[in-house]
């Protein structure tokens, strides 16, 4: 960095010689334009330091940024549980991670706990498989029933007493429900989701930390 504070090249002052003016602009050090000017040691240009600043910041900065964002697209999701639906398996404002790289090699299986977008719904659904493609599913008295057999829940939830005409799913079609049968948005009442509907599982609470599970 040059000695901004040096001038040269500005008319003797009046009274002195020119000589001694020409004797002063030889002896100043780095000044711009002087020849045989000694750097400063050490001193780096504004400008350099800047974009040396600025370069650094976009090599950490945008791997990283891509990095998430195909970590957020294609492999997994934090996300929060809102509502009571899924009481007593998950409690509103605990935090979820989602998997969504497992469902590219293998279908969901019954007792997943999926994160579902319906084209009709602004916000995310968090329920429970119980039915699968190409089964006939169908509730008694709360009690669920696949194919005319009642389909053992070995999981807590609560027993909402209802009745459910039989269905059968089609071959990209689930059947999902809340665990707190009796306060939840489910497939008794918008009826059977896609495929393409399943965000992915809920893989793992990571809040509150007295709580960590795997699912």
């Amino acid at each position: 960095m040059y000695d901004q504070q040096a001038h040269v090249g500005h008319s003797p002052i009046p009274g002195y010689p020119e000589e001694r003016s020409r004797e002063q602009s030889n002896t100043i050090i780095g000044a711009p334009g002087a020849a045989g000017a000694i750097p400063r040691i050490g001193a780096t240009p504004k400008a350099t330091v800047g974009s040396s600043v600025t370069r650094e910041i976009v090599q950490v900065l945008f791997p990283a940024l891509i990095l998430a964002l195909s970590i957020h697209l294609f492999l997994a999701q934090a996300t929060i549980v809102f509502g009571r639906s899924m009481e007593p398996s998950l409690f509103e404002r605990q935090r979820l991670i989602i998997d969504k790289l497992t469902y590219h090699f293998r279908a969901p299986y019954r007792n997943d706990i999926v994160v579902i977008k319906r084209p009709e719904m602004e916000e995310l659904l968090v329920k429970r498989i119980i039915g699968l493609p190409s089964e006939k599913v169908e509730i008694r008295d709360g009690y669920v029933y696949i194919n005319d057999r009642r389909l053992p829940e070995p999981f807590p939830h609560e027993q909402y007493p209802q009745n459910i005409p039989a269905y059968t799913l089609g071959p990209l079609e689930y059947y999902v429900l809340g665990d707190n049968r009796g306060n939840s948005n489910d497939s008794r009442a918008f009826g059977p989701i896609l495929r393409k509907d399943i965000l992915g599982r809920v893989w793992f609470r990571y809040w509150p930390l007295s709580q960590l599970h795997s699912f």
